[in-house]
């Protein structure tokens, strides 16, 4: 049978990667997809010295690879929104499937993609996009088909990880970690898309469009950064038997979907919070199977270009497929996507940990308490640091049980009012994830 001929737009880490598991693992991958598969031309501006390009064409323009006849599976590997997009367009307009990594990309524009793909007859596969070589796009839009999916909650972003790893085993400042992230290539020098939750939120609007089948949203995702957490926050939770994780939350309730990424308190307990270092994990409920858990490298040369591949290999077996009868971009047919809204955070609800920075007087407790109780707020558990009083101040620290985060709101805001209580309130949600 003719081998697919595959043109690779891109030769960075994950286009060499890509290029690399290709050629080495041809006669493998040829017996898994049926059929031969082969690079047919390359688009970079730079060569990369970690992979041998041999013979094959290379090009400067990334559309000479779209307006190639003789290719059949456009692999866009050059990230970014503008260019990306008027690629993955032309590709799927000139009748070619497209594979690619790009999260911005798929978050953004992705239902104007899928939807231009579905008109041409093309397949858009995207698995490298979210938790690098993890396959739980696929886990999800597939291997979960039965379930009605309750939650998933995941670690998506190494970097983030990275950085609080560090700051709760060796004691150290998020600047001084995220330093030493951007020197080992973790983070890059304008590094707010990791440590902001940007990254990790484009990856969670993906997840939960296929998770609950609705349209990709994510200009409605929450995200709040983790620059502003201290390593006293990190050790708090600790005593409390907690771990900080910055963490993507997707929920399907009466009232809509919560979509939003922020540091989490996690009981130390659960397997995901033992997430270390650059690693990633995903966790996923549903109402057959229970909790299923994700883990594996979310980033790298060759753990993503194992997804890219995947899915190559995953277009050229549906080749001769019915169009109509191919597994959806989106897990559900495109006309039965759901309307259920994204809530606003101040409608989502969680427990929370509050430190509380208050003078060191009689009655502080019993004025936050009453503050609290006058909410509908029940606290689960309370520390004060007598022992940490400095310059007349002790740090107040509280967990609740779940509540609305409007009252939560309210709370910090009537808490800041008090004259006994100095500096913001610190608040980080909690998920137990059971």
């Amino acid at each position: 049978m003719k081998p697919v001929k595959v043109g690779i737009c891109g030769l960075g880490t994950v286009g060499g990667g890509t290029f690399n598991v290709l050629k080495r693992n041809a006669e493998e991958i040829a017996r898994r997809a049926g059929r031969g598969i082969e690079v047919a031309q390359i688009a970079t501006r730079h060569p990369n010295s970690k992979c041998d390009t041999g013979s094959t064409p290379i090009t400067a323009d990334i559309f000479d690879i779209v307006n190639n006849p003789e290719i059949d599976i456009v692999v866009e590997l050059i990230g970014g929104y503008t260019a990306a997009k008027e690629l993955v367009l032309k590709a799927i307009e000139n009748g070619k499937h497209v594979v690619t990594a790009n999260k911005a990309l798929i978050a953004v524009h992705g239902n104007e993609i899928f939807a231009k793909a579905r008109e041409k007859g093309v397949i858009v596969a995207f698995e490298a996009s979210v938790a690098g070589g993890i396959p739980v796009i696929k886990a999800i839009r597939e291997g979960l088909a039965g379930n009605r999916i309750n939650w998933l909650a995941g670690i998506i972003n190494g970097t983030g990880n990275f950085i609080l790893t560090e700051m709760r085993e060796k004691g150290r400042t998020f600047e001084d970690v995220l330093k030493e992230a951007q020197e080992l290539g973790y983070a890059e020098a304008d590094p707010t898309f990791d440590v902001e939750g940007i990254d990790a939120a484009h990856k969670l609007t993906i997840l939960a469009s296929i998770a609950f089948g609705i349209p990709l949203q994510f200009d409605k995702a929450y995200t709040e950064g983790i620059a502003r957490l201290t390593t006293a926050d990190v050790n708090y939770a600790e005593a409390l038997g907690y771990r900080i994780k910055h963490l993507g939350v997707a929920r399907r309730t009466e009232a809509g979907i919560e979509l939003r990424v922020h540091p989490t308190l996690i009981p130390a307990d659960r397997l995901i919070a033992n997430v270390n270092g650059v690693m990633n994990a995903v966790m996923v409920n549903g109402d057959a199977v229970g909790s299923t858990l994700y883990y594996g490298a979310g980033a790298g040369m060759e753990p993503t270009a194992s997804a890219v591949v995947a899915d190559v290999v995953d277009v050229t077996r549906a080749l001769t497929t019915d169009p109509n009868n191919r597994v959806p971009h989106l897990a559900f047919q495109p006309d039965s996507l759901s309307d259920h809204p994204i809530l606003p955070i101040t409608a989502c609800e969680s427990a929370y940990y509050l430190r509380i920075q208050a003078k060191d007087h009689p009655g502080v407790l019993a004025q936050v308490a009453t503050i609290l109780s006058e909410r509908g707020i029940n606290i689960e558990s309370i520390m004060q640091k007598e022992a940490e009083v400095q310059d007349g101040l002790v740090p107040v620290i509280l967990v609740t049980h779940r509540v609305v985060e409007q009252r939560i709101d309210d709370a910090i805001a009537a808490l800041e009012r008090l004259d006994d209580v100095v500096d913001k309130v610190v608040r980080i949600r909690v998920e137990q994830l059971n």
